[in-house]
């Protein structure tokens, strides 16, 4: 993962400036529109051109290219990035300032909470027929509300375990490895043997497994080690259940881990980034990975496996990443950020970048499926995908309260059967206030 750049890139882009010394005061007429669109910083190695290496690189060339040709208006636009732990500065806390985000570039996880503030309009509109056919209907489900498409999927991203060979190697553990560009999957008792051995035969300042709860960065992997014991989360009503038997014997599988070394030390104050670069500098056995960060460490020897389950079959999580566009009051800005993204799906060069991950276009994958790395063995590890959200309308509200009862539990605060019912208690309350106070676009 590249770290976090906060960049900001002006973009003066007048599309009809040449088309003034065409057509004379007419060209002058035309509204001056200006769009900001925002992205956290987000890696990106497209096969299509790799020279792109992140999100914001390839949205100003989406965005220089559409402004270039626009007719209705002058556009001029800014792609911002923000970095992960500045999302509520970016987005929520920048609503009704000139700052406010116009088009909206990242993974549903976070974006699905800002439907229910009632700013981000419905896309149907400009969804032709033949974007539709193009994007499988599961994929479209999942970008709706009460029949709504409030989000453009652009492509996903699925979420497993990578872990260092060399690491594997020096532990001993040369059995476990596989030689094949495969998903593998381990048992519960062959995850304790791995980290266990791991624990006790890598040197001083190599570590087993990632582990971190500084903040709510990378969340979603930790509730993911959750249903590591057979607990599914959920219950039926979308509600956390975690202190139940099987959600008590995960928490205290990671507690009793953070006790036999598996885990950094103090990493209850580490946060994602702390443990990516560990991993990048070999310091690392096992850490999270997806089907786009295969390419960030080029320097090392990596197998993928999927997280601990039960079963034996193990978890992956899919995160689906796209557009939203969001009204500030402007109905001349509504109709360029929505233009602006119909743009990207309507031109295959812009499309193409999707193959950043999985595409969400059959066209874009089927063009590309023999230069996106494992790209069968992460279609068929889709079996083995969780819903990690349950479509909750305040997600972020949850991961808001979720770490810090993990901090609770890494340095023996709480037992695991309190922090479970801790961990019920203050993310369901969430999850109510986001039912409370959701409101759609009228």
């Amino acid at each position: 993962m590249r770290k976090n750049r906060g960049v900001r890139m002006a973009l003066s882009l007048v599309a009809a400036m040449s088309m003034g010394l065409l057509a004379g005061c007419d060209a002058q007429q035309k509204e001056q529109v200006h769009l900001t669109v925002k992205t956290p910083a987000l890696s990106s190695v497209s096969v299509c051109d790799p020279e792109i290496d992140s999100a914001d690189e390839f949205l100003v060339k989406m965005a220089r290219a559409f402004a270039a040709q626009y007719r209705d208006a002058d556009v001029t636009i800014d792609v911002v990035t923000f970095s992960q732990t500045g999302e509520d500065g970016a987005v929520t806390d920048c609503f009704d300032t000139e700052n406010a985000v116009d088009v909206l570039y990242e993974g549903y996880f976070n974006m699905a909470t800002y439907i229910h503030t009632g700013r981000v309009v419905p896309l149907d509109d400009i969804i032709t027929d033949e974007i539709r056919t193009d994007i499988s209907e599961s994929t479209w489900a999942i970008s709706q509300i009460d029949g709504k498409t409030y989000m453009m999927p652009f492509l996903s991203l699925q979420n497993v375990m990578s872990y260092n060979k060399a690491l594997f190697r020096e532990a001993g553990l040369d059995a476990f490895i596989s030689g094949e560009d495969e998903i593998q999957t381990w048992t519960l008792e062959e995850w304790e043997t791995i980290l266990n051995t791991l624990a006790e035969r890598l040197p001083a300042g190599k570590y087993p497994m990632m582990m971190y709860a500084k903040n709510n960065q990378g969340d979603t992997h930790i509730m993911t080690l959750l249903r590591s014991h057979g607990s599914g989360f959920f219950n039926e009503k979308g509600k956390l259940n975690l202190n139940t038997e099987e959600g008590i014997a995960a928490l205290q599988w990671l507690k009793d881990g953070y006790d036999r070394g598996w885990f950094p030390p103090k990493c209850e104050n580490l946060e994602i980034i702390d443990a990516a670069n560990l991993f990048r500098n070999g310091q690392l056995a096992l850490y999270v990975s997806n089907n786009a960060l295969v390419s960030v460490y080029p320097h090392l020897e990596i197998g993928y496996v999927n997280f601990p389950s039960q079963s034996g079959d193990g978890y992956a999580t899919s995160f689906v990443t796209g557009f939203e566009v969001f009204d500030n009051g402007d109905e001349m800005k509504v109709k360029v950020g929505k233009d602006f993204v119909k743009f990207i799906y309507q031109h295959e060069e812009w499309l193409d970048y999707s193959a950043g991950g999985i595409p969400a276009s059959s066209r874009v994958t089927e063009k590309y499926k023999d230069q996106i790395f494992m790209l069968d063995a992460f279609h068929r590890n889709n079996e083995n995908a969780v819903d990690f959200t349950a479509n909750n309308p305040n997600w972020r509200g949850v991961r808001a309260v979720f770490f810090p009862h993990i901090q609770d539990l890494l340095r023996g605060d709480k037992t695991a059967a309190e922090v479970a019912a801790a961990l019920d208690a203050d993310c369901n309350a969430a999850i109510e206030a986001g039912y409370k106070n959701s409101t759609l676009h009228q």
